[in-house]
């Protein structure tokens, strides 16, 4: 789930500058303001409830694997081989190929288990970032509609707003990339003790290495 500033500010904008269409010449700036600010907070339950589902969603759901983890200097995400079946690890720690259980003993299904946790919480960790994201943007439009709008035009806002939003999430995304080497260590111990497992093993030594130090580049403060 993606949830870039540039990407938020468009609809943000948008939910600000239609309802003005809506209104007769003469309608006062308090009441404009009022109803922009009314979308602005049902924006804000929406983002909640999309989350939260999100989130129930991981816990509850099978972790699909070859997805793909990627923090590495391509900016690309790391897929499995497409022509391999699609594999999946349940919450009780089955391992699934093509929709049939694989045969694991207790000690692959406690690995199996741990990585799965792992993985969900770097995804829980990417959900919360871009929510706080997300919540900040619409704040931000909702402290100030018309001076906001004012600086859209001039191309201001969408800088302060990034500026401001990057200096927020970058210390989440750091803690992320050094959360790495202990998930890499896990997948690499799981392709080990689990044939089946070792073709969805997609992160690579090289993502775990170059994930701060790109982070850092990334989100660098003009």
């Amino acid at each position: 789930m993606n949830l870039h500033p540039r990407r938020l500010l468009l609809p943000l904008l948008l939910a600000a500058v239609l309802p003005l269409g809506a209104h007769a010449a003469d309608a006062s700036e308090s009441e404009i303001s009022r109803e922009i600010s009314a979308e602005l907070a049902e924006a804000r339950k929406e983002v909640r409830s999309e989350l939260a589902a999100a989130r129930a969603e991981l816990e509850t759901g099978n972790l699909e694997l070859g997805d793909g983890l990627h923090f590495g200097k391509s900016g690309k995400r790391a897929h499995a081989d497409a022509s391999l079946p699609r594999a999946e690890i349940t919450p009780r720690g089955d391992f699934l190929v093509d929709g049939k259980a694989v045969a694991i003993d207790a000690r692959q299904r406690e690995a199996l288990l741990a990585y799965r946790r792992q993985v969900l919480d770097i995804a829980l960790a990417g959900i919360d970032i871009g929510e706080r994201s997300a919540q900040m943007a619409i704040d931000a439009v909702d402290r100030g509609i018309f001076s906001l709008m004012l600086s859209a035009m001039t191309g201001s806002l969408e800088r302060n707003l990034e500026k401001t939003i990057k200096a927020s999430i970058e210390p989440g995304i750091i803690q992320i990339c050094q959360g790495l080497p202990a998930l890499h260590a896990s997948q690499q111990l799981l392709a080990q003790s689990l044939p089946q497992f070792r073709p969805y093993a997609t992160l690579e030594a090289d993502d775990v290495k170059g994930c701060e130090t790109d982070v850092r580049r990334e989100f660098a403060l003009n």
